[in-house]
């Protein structure tokens, strides 16, 4: 009895760790852009993208160090519309991301990555960093040295 319990705890607490991903149209990420109220980096990635996920761990860490600040922290997937949702969820899963992961469901690049910056060209990882209260917006078009991103943090969220 006592082994049958451990395991459906197991298979419970197995699904409580199961993020949900939103599935979002460009038009919703401008929304999130234009109307945060917190400083927001939002940092676009996919799973197949090596340097996307060498540079999530450092995003995530300094997320958690600038947690005071209120600071969101959100993870824009571009990965393919066959991997939505499931194979997003069980990279995430094993990746253990703790960060707010979205999904964009867009394929043409040429139409939303200039809503996004003029200057992207569809290449990631690429980050954007909103604090509205400041009025500040800057666009970062390569993947963020963990000393850069220290920086980045701090030029987003001080006033």
């Amino acid at each position: 009895m006592l082994k049958i319990l451990a395991f459906l705890f197991l298979i419970i607490s197995n699904n409580l760790e199961a993020q949900k991903i939103a599935k979002v149209k460009i038009k919703d990420l401008l929304q999130i852009i234009d109307t945060s109220t917190n400083p927001t980096v939002l940092n676009f990635w996919a799973s197949w993208c090596k340097p996307c996920i060498e540079e999530i761990p450092y995003f995530e860490k300094e997320a958690e160090n600038n947690k005071s600040k209120n600071l969101k922290l959100i993870l824009v997937n571009l990965d393919f519309p066959e991997d939505y949702p499931k194979h997003i969820q069980n990279f995430v899963k094993k990746e253990k991301y703790k960060s707010k992961i979205i999904w964009l469901d867009e394929t043409d690049a040429d139409y939303f990555c200039p809503l996004i910056d003029s200057s992207w060209n569809g290449a990631i990882p690429v980050t954007i960093m909103i604090n509205n209260k400041k009025n500040y917006r800057k666009f970062y078009n390569s993947k963020i040295s963990p000393e850069n991103l220290k920086i980045a943090f701090r030029d987003l969220t001080d006033d």
